[in-house]
């Protein structure tokens, strides 16, 4: 059963201004292993804004925000071997999802030029 579909879009320039200029941005927002996979990347500022928008796609879906204690460093997106990205929490806000019986997380991201956008449904 669905218990919850989130979506985000971004504008990439926004995340590339703050991955240039904002001191400690990607350590706060993104994993060691985004980081090293967002990085080597052409399109780096793409890759990270997916992420950042699926971060808060997952937070819409399930219905919180990132309040009361959650952080966007609790949810870190990960691709598998095929290259199919999914979600890993750690932290509240493992815990929280454990607590509504979320058993289930689905993502998918995509990004053009300008813009990033991500769905994210919960399954409970």
């Amino acid at each position: 059963m669905i218990s919850g579909i989130g979506i985000d879009t971004i504008e990439v320039s926004r995340v590339a201004k703050e991955i240039a200029g904002s001191k400690g941005f990607k350590e706060r927002y993104f994993s060691a292993g985004e980081i090293a996979y967002c990085e080597p990347k052409r399109g780096r500022a793409r890759n990270y804004a997916a992420r950042f928008a699926a971060k808060e796609a997952f937070f819409k879906a399930l219905g919180t925000g990132y309040r009361g204690g959650l952080a966007f460093h609790e949810v870190e997106i990960l691709n598998n071997v095929l290259g199919k990205p999914g979600i890993v929490l750690r932290g509240r806000t493992k815990a929280l999802c454990r607590k509504y019986k979320i058993r289930g997380i689905h993502v998918s991201l995509t990004h053009i030029k300008d813009y990033s956008s991500a769905v994210v449904i919960l399954e409970g």
